[in-house]
């Protein structure tokens, strides 16, 4: 029994972590029709977001030190927001309704991103720094003329090219000043630890074995942003607008409900998920570029096989696949099982899988067949969006 009872914490908590892992994608691939490829980089952020944040309040000592999960869980969500925000902006919204394109178009993103994170520097930020100023403040003071409409497209490639000359001169500059605070990389290849504050260090002790308190702080942080993202779909202005051009962007343009402000505002909050997700997975182990490519897959078969767009079904398959993930890989199963009799076969069966590779396959192969069977998931989409 403590057995059971120790296989189905753990597997709980390895379910909250793919469940607000894929919140945010349940939100971006479910509602939007966006297959995101990026999502695991912006927990990435998340995750950096509370590196950074830790660093911050070290200095301080405590009590201080001890509540910076508290400033870190917002900067999260505001970090990778902005970061989505921006991927949307810029390429997202050119590809709405061509799921292949928006695939390749976030591959591409979250390479970048994970350079991004090896290579960033001071340097490398005063010069992106002074691109987006020129461009952006130059783009904004010509849209004040009266035939902003026909100068708008040369505009745009007039001002990326002169503000990126700009920037890359700027760049080489202070380069030749060989100022090491300004080149060193603020992270480089390498992973980085997250110190647990005091009060989630330890665990609960419940029988024979504990229960960690980061495990529990990630299952109360899970059970929040799932109350969260239900009253603000179901209880906000807002939240009415995005189902309504979820289910019909002509009409709701028709009615006045800013649809690309909309998209924008998913994509975000989406994002902002993710970034949460990254700053509690930082406390599971350390965080280096390709934090996020551990997740994305196991997040993509969540939504899959909840049913895309529903947050019922993403709970459930999240937790079944936690569950069951945890019940198979650390040979679980083999130990309540009597190891002779007509169990020997099902216990040899089950020793097999009984490691975390192993027991990977084992999932995506019951995967397989459940969409077999049910190919739209737990609870398939219905209404207009069952038919596009």
């Amino acid at each position: 029994m403590s057995a059971i009872l120790e296989g189905l914490f753990n597997g709980l908590s390895i379910g909250s972590v793919l469940l607000i892992a894929a919140l945010g994608l349940a939100i971006v691939f479910g509602l939007m029709g966006v297959i995101n490829l990026a999502h695991g980089e912006l927990m990435m952020l998340g995750a950096y977001t509370t590196y950074v944040v830790q660093n911050v309040f070290k200095p301080l000592g405590e009590p201080f030190f001890s509540l910076y999960i508290l400033a870190a869980l917002p900067m999260a969500f505001l970090v990778a927001g902005i970061a989505g925000l921006i991927l949307e902006k810029g390429v997202i919204r050119y590809l709405y309704g061509r799921p292949l394109e928006t695939l390749l178009a976030t591959w591409g993103v979250s390479l970048i991103l994970q350079q991004f994170v090896r290579s960033v520097n001071g340097l490398l930020v005063i010069a992106i720094a002074v691109f987006c100023g020129l461009y952006f403040g130059g783009m904004w003071f010509l849209s004040r003329r009266p035939d902003w409409e026909q100068i708008r497209g040369k505009a745009r490639l007039l001002f990326i090219f002169l503000s990126g000359a700009i920037a890359t001169v700027t760049g080489l500059l202070i380069n030749q000043t060989k100022q090491d605070s300004l080149i060193r990389p603020w992270f480089s290849a390498r992973n980085v630890d997250v110190t647990a504050p005091a009060w989630l260090r330890g665990g609960l002790p419940l029988g024979d074995f504990q229960l960690p308190y980061t495990r529990i702080f990630i299952i109360i942080l899970t059970i929040l942003c799932i109350v969260g993202v239900y009253f603000f779909f179901n209880r906000s202005n807002w939240g009415l607008r995005i189902r309504s051009v979820t289910q019909n962007r002509t009409m709701s343009a028709c009615l006045g409900i800013p649809t690309a402000q909309v998209d924008a505002l998913t994509f975000a909050i989406g994002s902002g998920l993710a970034g949460i997700a990254g700053c509690a997975i930082s406390f599971l182990g350390s965080v280096g570029p390709n934090t996020g490519q551990n997740y994305i897959v196991d997040t993509f078969m969540v939504v899959v096989v909840g049913g895309v767009g529903n947050l019922l079904g993403t709970i459930i398959a999240a937790m079944a696949i936690g569950i069951l993930s945890y019940l198979v890989g650390s040979g679980t199963f083999a130990l309540i099982l009597p190891p002779d009799g007509i169990f020997k076969s099902i216990v040899d069966f089950f020793t097999f899988f009984a490691t975390t590779s192993m027991s990977k396959v084992m999932i995506f192969a019951l995967i397989i067949l459940f969409l077999q069977v049910k190919p739209a998931g737990i609870f398939p989409p219905k209404g207009r969006t069952a038919e596009l």
